[in-house]
């Protein structure tokens, strides 16, 4: 009888980077895709650059979810921040279709899809 030895699989780690959109808002096109753009970068430049090689290593995989109101983003932001993530809440300079001092998305990550996914699970991509 041949014993064979059981190979030992190792969950790879994937990596990504969620982007909340306030729906309520009703962003044209171009605002929607420059305010996700500011919260990837903004949530990039205060991650563990461990993470962010990681994250590029896997392909940046970026994931554009919608929130209803600014209620549900800021609640998002506090549970992700609650569960030690980076996030990055973006406040419009309000020079083009938003008043001043508008919040309009929140980036978290890049880290872990399931730290992420605890947090966003029940979100619905936009």
């Amino acid at each position: 009888m041949v014993k064979r030895k059981k190979r030992q699989v190792l969950k790879e780690i994937k990596m990504k980077q969620t982007i909340l959109i306030r729906e309520d808002l009703k962003l044209p096109k171009g605002k929607l895709a420059s305010q996700c753009s500011h919260a990837s970068v903004e949530a990039v430049l205060r991650s563990n650059k461990e993470k962010v090689t990681k994250w590029k290593k896997e392909g940046m995989a970026k994931i554009i979810l919608k929130v209803k109101d600014l209620k549900e983003l800021q609640h998002y932001n506090q549970l992700a921040k609650d569960s030690g993530l980076v996030t990055a809440l973006i406040i419009d300079a309000g020079k083009t279709t938003v008043e001043p001092g508008t919040v309009t998305t929140l980036a978290i990550g890049p880290d872990e899809d399931e730290k992420i996914d605890k947090i966003t699970k029940d979100l619905k991509l936009l």
